[in-house]
């Protein structure tokens, strides 16, 4: 019987020795269970242990303690090339001699195949990343982009169960780069595989993801769909990390299971929000959190609850939209308007000193521990 999951990481720490003689743990009690078919990625800052989680399933590094599954088979000690995964770099390790058919066939020939199976199947993976007809070219004939293509064809020419990319648009421009993760989204929904990615761009992995985890300092601070990731982070770091956040720091004065009330200090006031850390209670120190995008501003000066007084630091307009920073009570907050209507009349801006209004949605208001 199939096991429900491409990969899992049951309960694996990595350690390393450092040059001083220190030992770190680069990957601290990781569990992760891949879905097959599923695009997952890990999502984290340089040092988090997204890349030493890749090697550990692909073989090139293992496990302190746990185990990793391929397929629901322990891996042990098993070598890269006898797992049915393969890697794509990202500085894509191309063979600069060869042209892009001798590239792609290189792992064919190394495991036997005959001239006809390696034409048929060279054929069929470079129709799959678009680069028919190109062959004879050699990797820098190419651009960064086909570059990046014959390093995936390379990739699924072996039929693997799970593709593991490890930051493989990293060397692209920004333009490129964002044409390319739609490709890469269209080819893994086309052929069906699982495809496992690494990478510290948020909105890189917003983009292609059914599911990220989010990783700091060894360990999987929150592992969701993107909208989960993105609307209900459960502690500041994630909150932090994707996208932007406004936080005030304050105390619960009442809590129930959807709504906390938090007394904010700076702004001598309540605002109701709801609670996503586990285990919070009344009377903890905890941090508020708004993204920018979902602080409404209010045309008149209205008063009520969860409506402040703010004064308009500076207003940065960025085409799509309007960053407003305001002092709201001598705390700095952000908030973004999308631009909806064509306009060039100044006066239509929001200016420095202007007094306005903001109004804190409780459904927007999100209530974290205080790490």
């Amino acid at each position: 019987m199939a096991s429900e999951f491409a990969v899992e990481l049951r309960d694996v720490v990595k350690r390393f020795i450092t040059p001083e003689g220190n030992e770190i743990a680069a990957v601290d009690h990781v569990t992760m269970q891949i879905k097959n078919g599923e695009f997952f990625s890990m999502l984290g800052s340089s040092g988090c242990g997204k890349t030493t989680s890749l090697r550990m399933i692909a073989g090139f590094e293992w496990p302190s303690e746990g185990e990793v599954y391929i397929e629901g088979r322990a891996m042990g000690h098993t070598p890269p090339y006898q797992r049915k995964v393969n890697t794509v770099f990202q500085n894509y390790a191309l063979f600069q001699h060869m042209t892009v058919y001798q590239n792609v066939a290189f792992g064919l020939e190394m495991e036997g195949a005959t001239p006809d199976e390696i034409k048929k199947r060279v054929g069929r993976a470079l129709e799959m990343v678009q680069l028919t007809g190109m062959e004879r070219r050699r990797p820098r004939q190419l651009s960064g982009g086909q570059q990046q293509r014959v390093a995936v064809a390379r990739a699924l020419v072996k039929t693997p169960d799970v593709l593991l990319l490890d930051e493989p648009l990293g060397a692209l421009d920004l333009k490129l780069r964002k044409e390319m993760q739609l490709e890469l989204k269209a080819l893994q929904q086309q052929l069906g595989i699982t495809f496992i990615y690494v990478t510290h761009d948020q909105e890189e992995a917003l983009t292609m993801s059914d599911r990220i985890a989010v990783m700091s300092k060894g360990q999987v601070q929150q592992m969701g769909t993107p909208v989960e990731i993105y609307e209900r982070p459960t502690n500041k770091f994630v909150a932090d990390f994707i996208g932007e956040s406004n936080f005030l720091e304050g105390r619960i004065k009442s809590l129930s299971a959807k709504e906390a009330s938090v007394f904010i200090p700076a702004l001598n006031a309540e605002v109701r929000g709801m609670p996503m850390s586990q285990g919070l209670v009344n009377g903890e120190e905890v941090v508020v959190s708004i993204r920018p995008e979902k602080v409404r501003i209010v045309e008149k000066a209205a008063k009520g609850e969860g409506m402040f007084r703010g004064r308009v630091l500076t207003s940065v307009y960025i085409g799509s939209d309007t960053h407003v920073y305001l002092d709201v009570r001598g705390i700095r907050m952000k908030v973004m308007e999308q631009n909806r209507i064509s306009r060039l009349d100044p006066s239509s801006f929001y200016v420095k000193d202007q007094e306005i209004t903001i109004f804190l949605m409780p459904e927007n208001t999100l209530v974290l521990k205080k790490e």
